[in-house]
């Protein structure tokens, strides 16, 4: 049987992710969880977030996959290393990916960074950055209320653009020339974020950087899916079914095989 890619966000910014994913490997197998009824994660402690990680790498493991991809922004900056060192299968995030794309795409060395309010506050972005760049220079900010819209499937509203043009007010007129979308749902209001930057400013989501690192763990590994095979996806959702299926098949083009996921009383967290 062939193994999967289990793919975790904490709602469905994760699936902008997948999209790229089935893109670019159109012959592997993607199991994918979104944490629908815990959503959002950047505004819990860091705790909740590797708890909540942890519990769904648990619930993921029943399925054997061969890789995990931590394809949410908060998660990466709290989670990753603490999944890293509880599984023995290769564990990929989105933050490494997105700040070399945003290095490959910026002439200025001036960079901005959307995210949560978890991701920001970690500084993970900034330390990537300046790993790869030490003389980058990075602007970021929290835009808490872009996650709910999203998970409302609210992408082209005149509500939307009112949030999304207040929240990015202070980003405009700024130096950058390169702006990562930090968070994974963020591409979904990729439309009305480049309307209120404008357009000198290029967004860069870590979707594509990060399903190239995928094909290149999983060719040095020899465990590229091979056959001709077309591979059935798996999806759970912990919240709204209904809602989720809705959001997945208009983004990803395609019917899904949709599993609800009850969380007992002791993983919710207040």
């Amino acid at each position: 049987m062939q193994q999967a890619i289990a793919v975790l966000d904490s709602g469905v910014g994760g699936l902008t992710v997948v999209k790229e994913v089935m893109r670019q490997l159109p012959r592997e197998k993607i199991l994918y969880f979104g944490d629908t009824a815990r959503t959002p994660y950047g505004s819990r402690s860091a705790e909740q977030v590797i708890q909540f990680t942890r519990e769904i790498v648990d619930y993921l493991a029943q399925y054997d996959p061969k890789m995990i991809v931590i394809a949410c922004n908060t998660a990466t900056a709290v989670a990753l290393d603490d999944i890293i060192g509880r599984v023995d299968i290769p564990v990929v995030g989105v933050i490494n990916p997105g700040a070399r794309a945003a290095l490959g795409k910026t002439k200025t060395n001036v960079v901005g960074v959307i995210g949560t309010e978890g991701t920001i506050r970690s500084g993970a972005y900034v330390q990537a950055l300046r790993r790869l760049s030490p003389h980058i220079q990075v602007i970021t900010k929290a835009c808490p209320r872009f996650v709910p819209l999203v998970e409302d499937g609210n992408f082209r509203s005149s509500l939307t653009k009112e949030v999304v043009f207040d929240s990015l007010q202070s980003f405009r007129g700024s130096p950058i020339d390169s702006l990562i979308l930090g968070c994974t749902h963020y591409p979904f209001l990729a439309e009305t974020i480049s309307e209120a930057m404008g357009p000198g400013v290029k967004l860069i989501s870590s979707a594509d950087e990060t399903a190239r690192e995928i094909s290149t763990i999983l060719q040095g590994n020899g465990q590229l899916g091979g056959n001709d095979e077309i591979p059935v996806h798996q999806f759970f959702c912990s919240g709204d079914p209904r809602k989720f299926q809705e959001i997945a098949q208009t983004w990803l083009g395609e019917q899904i095989r949709l599993t609800p996921v009850i969380w007992q009383a002791p993983h919710i967290g207040a």
